[in-house]
């Protein structure tokens, strides 16, 4: 974990051990003024694998799945998000999506956007970043 100092107050970053090691200069998480951010998370497992020729449903589950690790590396939790942002390559695995998001998230609604874009890194179908409470 690495600290600095902004003023009187500190930004923390931090990688979390579940996950595999960042593909570039980023951290999986920065924690600032009792926020946690979490960088995009794709459809890789904690050994780097990617799931590049995995359904939609395996993507998007195991994104979710890297979100709830970061979140716990940095003390938070899915009731803790205060927003989401989900990029996907189709929209028509939009309602697939949505299925999957709620019986993950339960009875957390944090703010959501899910937005269509034409295509990911490493011919990915998914990718979701997020904030929340410390």
């Amino acid at each position: 974990m690495d600290q600095y100092e902004q003023g009187a107050q500190f930004l923390r970053t931090m990688n979390s051990a579940g996950l595999a090691t960042p593909g570039g200069h980023y951290s999986h998480v920065s924690i600032a003024n009792g926020l946690i951010f979490v960088s995009g998370q794709l459809p890789i497992d904690a050994t780097g694998k990617t799931l590049t020729d995995e359904p939609f449903e395996v993507q998007a589950e195991q994104a979710l799945a890297n979100l709830a690790c970061a979140l716990a590396s940095a003390g938070s939790h899915i009731t803790k998000l205060a927003q989401v942002r989900v990029y996907i390559v189709d929209v028509g695995n939009w309602a697939s999506f949505n299925q999957i998001y709620a019986r993950w998230a339960g009875n957390a609604k944090p703010a959501r956007a899910v937005v269509p874009v034409p295509a990911l890194h490493f011919g990915l179908k998914i990718e979701i970043e997020a904030v929340a409470l410390a």
